[in-house]
Parts: structure tokens; C-alpha cells; sequence
């Protein structure tokens, strides 16, 4: 059983919203999938209400041997940069700080 990462799309016509979900790759475009593991909603205002991720479910599943899609695995990387801006000064000032 081949496990993949990848997006299956949801919503109206010409009014896309994508779910993130693990799913075997031999199954169809609208097949079942494993675990949702989030949504994308392309139409979002902000990073944060355009993509809504369980990471900690994503990283299991990488660490199971599921491959991501080229697209999931941006997003994933953009939700990453945009959660290190939006830390604390404080906290990046600290961090950056020899001992």
C-alpha cells in the first residue's frame, strides 16, 4: 500500500476548495481517503485562513512513508515560514542570543 499526500478538491464549480488528505495512490480523484489532514481555501484572505493543517498529523504520516505532492509540500512550507514571522520579537531575540 503506497500512501500519498495530496490534494482532492471540493466546492462549487469555479468556487475551489481543496482538502488536504492521506490517501492510497491507487485510489480515484474523489476516492476515500485514510485521514483528512487539513483544507486550502485558495480564495482565503490571509495565509492563515487559506491554509488549516493538523502538522503533527502531516509529520506522522511522513515518518509512515507517505509521500507528499509538489503543491502540499509548499503550502506546508509556506504555513511554516508564516508561523516563524508571526512568533514573538521577544521570543526571536532570545533564540538568537549566545549564552
Amino acid at each position: 500500500m503506497s500512501v500519498v499526500i495530496r490534494m482532492q478538491r471540493t466546492g462549487k464549480p469555479k468556487q475551489a476548495h481543496f482538502r488536504m488528505v492521506a490517501i492510497e495512490r491507487s485510489r480515484g480523484l474523489t476516492g476515500r481517503p485514510l485521514e483528512v489532514l487539513g483544507s486550502y481555501n485558495p480564495r482565503g484572505d490571509t495565509a492563515a485562513k487559506k491554509l488549516i493543517m493538523k502538522l503533527e498529523r502531516y509529520d506522522a504520516w511522513l515518518k509512515n512513508g507517505a509521500l507528499p505532492s509538489e503543491t502540499v509540500s509548499q503550502l506546508v512550507h509556506e504555513l511554516h515560514k508564516a508561523s516563524a514571522a508571526s512568533a514573538p520579537k521577544k521570543a526571536q531575540a532570545k533564540a538568537e542570543k549566545p549564552s
